[in-house]
Parts: structure tokens; sequence; C-alpha cells
């Protein structure tokens, strides 16, 4: 048996994958197991999907399964599980435990898929093969465990991987992790390394030009010689059964959204704001936070919160010598009471010699009154968020800010996207579901720092050395400074 005629057996999963609508997928699953090619439509269906002219003659290694929403993803991740669980052997070590992982961008969403999976295997044929069902696994008698993971690279390690499904994989985000689908990818393949047969399955709906599955639809996708396969489809291919009205709907109220979430399709429209290898350059290893420096001139940036939600941060910074220097980077996160927290963060700018702090426009008059009643000023920023991370771009990418070693931080700015609307006006903010709390801080006070205002303001310290008269040769190096004098106050060059 293989695992297209077990979608057709009644006595395995024929009530679930044996109607008419799932045949697409049943070709799909021919393909990546290199089964017999089932029929001409069947083969040109996947030179459509994949890019390929010739039907495989091997099983993949990995598979990235990128269709279309509402086109059958997860019921065929669980049913991948299952098959790679229950119907195949491995050469383990004595008293290993193999482990197909269903990994998604948090619990609530793997156990979906693990849902799937139990539903499949309470068919009579499988029954039998269940040891022990947990919350978040479910251990066979034949050495196999099917468990869930989170998006996070510390829950891989150690195991042995049969297999592994990473659901949605284009959405995961974290807050620990810049690139949280590649730390995964990463850690999952080492582990997987010493089974001959392990598969690696990423099923999502595409996204934005970036990340593991989108390098993997640009490196494999239409490579007859690649042992990664790639197979991208709308919707209405992999599910003939949706009604066309509603991706008809969709198009026209958003056709570039349309053509990814319906047609499969990466945006167009939207792209990485920064690059973390720029982002990188500019972080200051071990640095956590700076204490207040006499001769420099503080400014701080917040973005405000109510408490419940999203977090209520602070950025203080100062300029030195043309870089702009974060000094304190603070995060408070809910639940909180916001006054408390204004209060807390007054105390803290005082302490930098603060006289003023910007920050967004949050709840109108509130942020405003509750700073004066802990005596510190507040004014709402003159620019939007997005124009402040596009200036933020540019002191990036130029090298002249110094941020802190925060690996929330470095998430957040990695995550910001560019996005540009049918009427050709370029907005800046974070992906949908995640946050920007910190980043917005940081974008905030690097413009008070580096803006030009503060360009023709700024002083900072200049140490004054005397240097040595001995002669050197021509091509000799210059000497360093030999004696201190002392320090001096400066304005930048204009």
């Amino acid at each position: 048996m293989n695992i297209v005629s077990a979608t057709l057996d009644e006595a395995l999963f024929a009530d679930t994958f044996g109607a008419e609508s799932w045949t697409a997928w049943r070709w799909a699953l021919a393909a990546i197991f290199a089964l017999a090619c089932p029929s001409a439509t069947a083969l040109d269906l996947y030179r459509s999907c994949t890019g390929r002219s010739v039907w495989p003659t091997r099983r993949a290694r990995e598979v990235w399964a990128l269709i279309g929403r509402r086109g059958g993803k997860s019921r065929v991740a669980a049913l991948i599980a299952v098959w790679l669980a229950c119907f195949r052997s491995y050469q383990l070590v004595a008293g290993e435990r193999g482990v197909v992982l269903v990994v998604a961008a948090d619990r609530a969403q793997a156990r979906v898929t693990l849902g799937y999976v139990r539903a499949l295997l309470e068919h009579p044929m499988l029954v039998p093969l269940v040891h022990a069902d947990r919350a978040e696994s479910i251990d066979l008698t034949n050495g196999i465990t099917i468990a869930i993971a989170t998006a996070s690279y510390r829950t891989i390690r150690g195991r042995t991987v049969i297999g592994a499904v990473l659901d949605e994989v284009c959405f995961w985000r974290s807050e620990d992790a810049a690139e949280p689908d590649l730390e995964v990818v990463n850690a999952i393949r080492p582990a997987m390394a010493t089974v001959p047969d392990a598969l690696l399955v990423g099923i999502s709906t595409p996204y934005s030009r970036r990340g593991v599955a989108w390098r993997a639809f640009s490196k494999h996708h239409g490579r007859d010689d690649s042992d990664t396969l790639v197979w991208r489809a709308p919707s209405l291919v992999m599910n003939p059964s949706l009604a066309p009205e509603v991706v008809e709907a969709a198009r026209a109220d958003d056709p570039s959204a349309a053509a990814a979430e319906w047609d499969a399709e990466f945006r167009s429209d939207l792209e990485a704001l920064l690059e973390l290898e720029a982002i990188q350059r500019c972080v200051i290893p071990g640095r956590v936070e700076l204490p207040p420096c006499g001769g420099s001139r503080y400014l701080a940036f917040a973005d405000p919160s109510g408490g419940s939600r999203d977090s209520y941060t602070l950025a203080i910074a100062h300029r030195e010598r043309g870089y702009g220097v974060i000094d304190v980077l603070r995060e408070r996160k809910p639940p909180f009471n916001p006054d408390d927290v204004t209060r807390e963060y007054a105390e803290l700018c005082r302490a930098y010699g603060v006289e003023k702090v910007m920050g967004d426009r949050y709840a109108g008059q509130w942020v405003t009154e509750r700073f004066q009643a802990h005596r510190m000023r507040y004014e709402p920023s003159p620019l939007s968020k997005s124009d402040l991370y596009a200036a933020l771009l540019g002191h990036v990418n130029s090298d002249r800010l110094e941020l802190p070693d925060h690996a929330k931080l470095v998430a957040q700015l990695v995550s910001l996207e560019r996005r540009t609307s049918r009427g050709g006006k370029d907005s800046i903010d974070h992906p949908p579901g995640a946050h920007d709390d910190l980043a917005n801080a940081i974008a905030g006070a690097a413009q008070l720092v580096l803006g030009k205002r503060q360009r023709r303001e700024a002083l900072y310290w200049k140490d004054i050395y005397t240097f040595s008269d001995v002669p050197r040769d021509e091509d000799e190096e210059p000497r360093e400074p030999r004696t201190f004098v002392g320090r001096a106050i400066c304005s930048p060059i204009r």
C-alpha cells in the first residue's frame, strides 16, 4: 500500500480523502513520494505546479507546498504525519524514539493539525497503534511519537526527527529570533541527518518574498534535478469545491492580497525594510544599557500603551561624533498600570537630564497629562510611525546608529515591511499579528538625535592629545598619540 491508495481505502482514509475534490492532492502526493504518474492530466498538473518537465523517479527529501487558503493544507499535513509515523519502518538505535514533528506558529495552531491527526488515528486499523494520547503528543506502539512544537529551534534539539511538517511557515513570528523559520529548519535538518528516509514538509500560503519558503521556491522551483520539490498551486486548483465567487470578491477588494491568499503568489507589494546583516552591524555586542555621562545631550522617545495588549516602551539616545547612540531601551509588557510606568519613565528621563519626551499620538491628551503630572513634558512627534521607519532605514544602512544587544529588538526590526498601496504610496509597519513597540521607540529616538535639527545642536566631548615628534619612514604607519592632555566640548562640523 502507498499513501495514495490509502486515501482511497475504505478501511483507512477514504471517508476523508476519497472525494473527487481531493484528486489534485492525490496527484501531488504521488509526485512527492515518487509513485507512478497516474495520468497525462496528472503530469500536466505536475508541470504547471512545479515548473518541472519530468515526473520524479525518487522521493523528495524536502517538500514545500505553497497553496492558497482553504486548499486543504492542514488536513494533508496531518495525513503525511500519520503516514510517516504508522506506515513506514525506521532503523533506530535501541531505546531511541523517532519523532514526527508538527511545527506551527503557536500551540493553538499546532493543535488544530494534531486534531486532524487524532481523527485519522481513530480508524479501526490504526487504533491498536496508539499507546498514549497526550495533550501535545501521541505515542505509538512502534516507537514513534507524533508531537507538536512551536516555531522555536529550542523545541527541536535533542530529538531524532523522522519527519517534520511545518504548518503555515510563511507566517511564523518570534520575539526571540529575527528569522525563526530559518532557525527551526536549521535545527531540524541535523536532527534528520541519521534517518535515511526522513522527510521535511513545509506547507503554507505564500506571503512576502523572504524566509525559507521563498528561498526554496527561488532555488528549487522548476528544477528537475533537485531533491527538494516545490509545489505551488491556487486554492481552486487544490480544492475545486471552493466557491469561485469568494475568490473573485477577494480579488475585487484587494488584488495584491488575493494573489497571495488565493492564487498562491508571493506578494510583490511587500518587501522587508531592513536586512538582518545591516541591523547586526549596528548592534554593539554585549551592550545592554549605558549610564548617563556628563556633556552629552540626551533625548527620549516613548511608545505608550494602555497596559492591556501592547508593551509600553521608551528609548533614550544621544549623538556622539556623528553617530546616534541608543543608551537606554526599556519595555513594560502588559498587563501593567500605565500611570505607574509613566512615572517610572519620567524619573528615568530626569536621571539622564531629559527635559521633554517625544512620542506618538496615543490616546490623545492622556499621555501628555500623565507625563505633566510626573513633572515631565510630552510632545507628540510630527512624524508618523511610517515616516520614522523610513528615516531609520537611512540611519541603519549608513551604519550611523549604535543599538543595544537586544534579540527582541532585532526581531522586530527585521520583521518591518514596506507596503506599496494601489495608489503607489508606500507605508511601513509590522506584519499582521506581530508587534513593533521596541522598534518604534528606537526609530523615534534615532530620528531625534540624527535628524537635521539635532545635527545643528549636538555637542560632544573630544579627547585632546599631543603627538610624538619621533621621525618615521615615508611608508610607515602613523604613530598613535603619546600624551593625553584633556577633554573639550565640541560641535560637529556642518
